[in-house]
């Protein structure tokens, strides 16, 4: 019964070992996805930048029609990044719940060794007190004897 609680002890360390990799995977993918999300905005701030410096010396239509172009391509990039947090923000949420669900289950089995543990030391006490009673009543019977 011992070795069947230390084998799932051992299991339930290595699932919570697998967990907090996976949530520090999930959280530095979402870190990623931050900085990414954050570059595409400053080069679209600059963009900007740029397109009024330009407009200031003068554009021709086809100029601008080019430029507006591409900032229009520069929100639709930043609109679908910004879907993608969800995704992001979802597998790390999921990645929590399944480490805390190890962690819970790790407790649980170092619980019930311990307890077992405390248990049987008890019951040894017990024995040994018993013991040394018998042998002290032993030990008082053949001195009264003698």
């Amino acid at each position: 019964m011992d070795n069947a609680l230390e084998f799932l002890l051992d299991q339930a360390k290595e699932r919570e070992n697998q967990a907090v990799l996976a949530l520090s995977q999930a959280r530095t993918e979402l870190d990623g996805y931050y900085q990414q999300l954050e570059q595409i905005e400053q080069y679209r701030l600059d963009y900007c930048q740029q397109l009024v410096d330009r407009g200031q010396q003068g554009l021709t239509a086809s100029q601008y029609s080019h430029l507006n172009r591409f900032l229009t391509t520069l929100d639709e990039t930043l609109a679908k990044q910004k879907q993608a947090e969800a995704h992001f923000k979802s597998q790390v949420e999921g990645c929590e719940q399944n480490w805390l669900e190890s962690r819970k289950q790790r407790r649980s089995y170092e619980w019930m060794i311990e307890k077992k543990q405390t248990e049987k030391q008890r019951l040894q006490n017990i024995q040994e007190q018993k013991q040394m009673d018998e042998f002290a009543t032993l030990q008082f019977s053949r001195r009264s004897l003698n």
